[in-house]
């Protein structure tokens, strides 16, 4: 087995086993409490955030590249766990599916408790919605997060990865004469080394994004434009794998056709693939429709559940195939 895909098998079992890490010990956290000293005023807040954005994030993967980079030249196996962990850390399917199941059995049970719930999954006033329009919501949560949450880190460790592999095919070129680096080629430890943290890039930036996107705090521009950006193809990916495990490729056409009243330019894709292919309509109150049925039932949401648990094993899948090639 490669070692870039025992990383990717590292991380798929630590997920379903551990689910996160306790947030006194999870660096994303760590790099959440650096992202909340910008969350300020400032005399030119878009500059401040755009600096942050492009800045904070490339230090994020440099460390964790670094510290895969250490490990992976004491012993390549080493490195490749440590990757893993560090692919774990920057992704989650686990804890958005039981999150998202316990909030839509509370939507019968427990409404109230349902709402207060909801604030794990989507940030949005919940207070007023009806039982359906919290499932609506539980469901656009697992479209979406599978795309922020999981697709995009996979992809970019799956990048990072390639351009690793890639660089060290050229060092290997370039002959003996270059000692340090010749060294380092016949391996995958520059791989692993990038692949952790183009992972982590990915998830810097999703994270600033998740605590400064907002159209009330100003200095959030250039977080959410560099995410939108980030996560352009993660969402469409994102879309296909619900449409593949659906077994319902037409929804995809579907989707496109209620695109233009979401206003985030990826969101709409994985979430508008997921209601055509339940037969289901998703809503979020004063902002978009997506989809001609009815809001969710209880078995509609658990479906989807479970169509987002099958397509991110198929993502886990893929990113393992991509790295083993």
């Amino acid at each position: 087995m490669g070692l870039t895909t025992l990383a990717v098998g590292v991380a798929a079992v630590l997920d379903g086993a551990v689910g996160e890490p306790p947030r006194r010990v999870h660096p994303v956290a760590w790099f959440g409490r650096v992202v909340g000293a910008v969350d300020r005023e400032w005399g030119r807040p878009r500059l401040v955030g755009f600096v942050a954005a492009l800045c904070l994030p490339l230090v994020a993967a440099g460390v964790t590249g670094g510290v895969v980079l250490a490990a992976a030249l004491v012993r390549p196996t080493v490195g490749a766990v440590t990757a893993g962990v560090v692919l774990f850390v920057t992704t989650s399917l686990r804890r958005l599916l039981v999150v998202g199941r316990r909030v839509t059995g509370a939507s019968e049970t427990d409404l109230d408790g349902a709402r207060a719930e909801l604030r794990a999954l989507a940030g949005r006033d919940a207070s007023t919605l009806s039982p359906g329009e919290v499932r609506s919501a539980v469901v656009e949560s697992l479209a979406e997060n599978l795309a922020d949450g999981l697709v995009a880190p996979l992809l970019g460790f799956a990048v990072g990865g390639a351009v690793g592999l890639r660089l060290s095919g050229l060092v290997a070129g370039v002959g003996s004469s270059v000692v340090t680096l010749s060294a380092l080629a016949p391996s995958p430890v520059l791989s692993l080394a990038l692949a952790s943290a183009g992972a982590s890039w990915v998830k810097a930036v999703n994270t600033m994004d998740s605590m400064l996107g907002y159209r009330s705090k100003p200095v959030g521009w250039g977080p959410a434009r560099l995410d939108d950006a980030v996560v352009w193809v993660p969402a469409r990916v994102t879309a296909m794998l619900l449409a593949v495990v659906s077994l319902a490729p037409s929804a995809l056409v579907a989707a496109r056709e209620w695109l233009g009243g979401v206003p985030s330019p990826n969101s709409g894709w994985p979430m508008g693939t997921l209601a055509a292919a339940l037969g289901v309509r998703l809503v979020k109150p004063g902002v978009y429709t997506l989809g001609d049925g009815s809001l969710p039932t209880v078995a509609d949401a658990e479906r989807a559940r479970r169509r987002v648990a099958a397509a991110g094993g198929l993502a886990y899948l893929l990113a393992g195939v991509v790295a083993w090639g």
